[in-house]
């Protein structure tokens, strides 16, 4: 015996558990009536991605680090302006503690490495550290929260032990590439043995503005493991 339910009383049951558990985009905060999107139409409308899974030519990012250190892979799952759905993606997961954010991003970013030849490889997600006064003002690391999303989807396995952060900084925010730079030097140490397993290691970061925290890691895991290949991934890259 089949039990019809109509179409008015599934509607109606809906709307109840909107109004009981209402969607919120995971962006801008406002509700709205679509239960399988965790994003609104509008900020979706205004997310600009890279497509950098889609190039044949050196990106950007890529550019960002010639001459500096070698890379093996770059990769940035949106780009950065200021005003747009990416920078309150930003603020939300720095400064609002909304780490759900970071999770369905890091996602979507290991769907997409996932595709990438360069990344077939890797065997290890190293977030940037932060030091451990400004992780527990903030609630979490949220390149680690970004990893997680990024580990879901592509069985990349997080490494939190090899990097840490040895001095709480200010914000790099308005400095400029040199004063970055220098803000950076001796700020980070290795804190594990070497490990000959390790062949790929990915630095994941929420966004790449002058690249010198990152350049920094990078050079700091070279140390390390001057055999492995090493890789950047951010979820913006900034224009």
């Amino acid at each position: 015996m089949s039990l019809f339910v109509s179409p008015k009383f599934n509607k109606w049951t809906r709307d109840l558990l909107h109004v009981i558990y209402p969607q919120n985009c995971l962006i801008c905060q406002h509700e709205f009536n679509q239960s399988k999107l965790a994003i609104c139409p509008i900020c979706l409308s205004e997310l600009s991605y890279t497509q950098f899974e889609n190039y044949q030519e050196a990106s950007n990012l890529d550019k960002l680090f010639w001459g500096r250190v070698q890379l093996a892979g770059t990769y940035a799952l949106l780009r950065f302006k200021q005003e747009n759905s990416t920078q309150r993606i930003l603020h939300e997961l720095k400064y609002k503690n909304n780490s759900e954010v970071g999770i369905h991003f890091g996602k979507e970013m290991g769907l997409k490495i996932g595709l990438m030849e360069q990344f077939k490889d890797a065997d290890a997600l190293i977030p940037v550290p932060l030091h451990p006064k400004k992780e527990f003002i903030r609630g979490y690391n949220q390149s680690e929260i970004i990893s997680k999303g990024i580990s879901e989807t592509s069985g990349i396995e997080i490494r939190t032990d090899l990097l840490k952060r040895t001095s709480f900084t200010e914000s790099q925010t308005k400095k400029g590439r040199t004063s970055r730079w220098d803000n950076m030097q001796n700020r980070f140490k290795l804190q594990a043995k070497k490990e000959n397993k390790l062949q790929h290691l990915i630095i994941v970061d929420d966004v790449a503005t002058t690249g010198s925290t990152l350049e920094t890691c990078v050079r700091i895991l070279r140390n390390q493991f001057p055999d492995a290949k090493i890789s950047v991934v951010v979820l913006a890259v900034a224009e």
